[in-house]
């Protein structure tokens, strides 16, 4: 099963991983502020997750890992 990792430190809560999510696995924290002051990307449904890199590729500031 494929997974996500998103450092913290470097998302900036841009949202571009979750535009280009084919599965919509993806979300904004809104629970969570970075020490930047940004809602940084989670995994919302792990299980949903094909491992596409999708959210790999689009990121910015390279602050996704994708684990398959």
């Amino acid at each position: 099963m494929a997974r996500i990792i998103v450092d913290e430190v470097h998302c900036k809560g841009c949202g571009l991983c979750v535009t280009a999510c084919p599965k919509g696995v993806l979300a904004l924290d809104d629970e969570n502020i970075t020490p930047k002051g940004y809602h940084p990307a989670k995994l919302v449904e792990p299980d949903g997750c094909i491992g596409c890199s999708s959210c790999f590729l689009t990121c910015p500031d390279v602050a996704i890992t994708v684990v398959k």
